[in-house]
């Protein structure tokens, strides 16, 4: 899910850069500058940032400190893996928790951004709610990765990524 899910929210960049050139187009060549591609840029980048969190951690993609995991046993390595994506994932599950409800709030309520063109607010809380309980999954399948690895250090344990 983490990958698909990724894959997914990656053309979502695409969107942002398809947006961004449209309005220096318009700003710039055509004098007509637009209100509403401000927002739709911020909305379509928040969801990108949020949904390819997952993605990111599957792929072991994100900034590590080698400093002290360099140089230490298989075993301190898992370790330290169990306790950073035990933390990970009690931060991911209660934003989860909590974008529930102010996705939520935002649907029941109907809220609006305060901008012109008064867009919907809760699309982007429901990528909140997504991309968090897809990094408190993923998070928990690196935790069971973690105590494998803890009980036989030398054991492979293989990731499931496709390219």
């Amino acid at each position: 899910m983490s990958i698909l899910f990724g894959k997914v929210a990656s053309y979502f960049i695409w969107i942002v850069i398809v947006l961004v050139v449209w309005e220096v187009i318009s700003r710039y060549l055509l004098n007509a500058p637009t209100v509403w591609t401000q927002g739709y840029v911020q909305r379509f980048f928040a969801a990108y940032f949020i949904l390819i969190g997952a993605y990111t951690l599957v792929r072991n993609s994100h900034v590590r400190v080698d400093l002290v995991l360099g140089t230490s046993s298989p075993r301190w390595n898992a370790f330290t893996d169990l306790l950073n994506y035990s933390l990970l994932f009690i931060w991911a599950a209660a934003l989860c928790w909590e974008g529930w409800e102010y996705f939520f709030d935002a649907w029941r309520f109907n809220e609006l951004d305060s901008g012109a063109l008064r867009h919907p607010m809760w699309p982007v809380k429901l990528s909140l709610v997504i991309g968090m309980g897809l990094m408190a999954l993923q998070a928990a399948a690196e935790i069971i990765r973690a105590i494998v690895l803890i009980i036989n250090p030398k054991k492979e344990v293989p990731r499931v990524v496709s390219t």
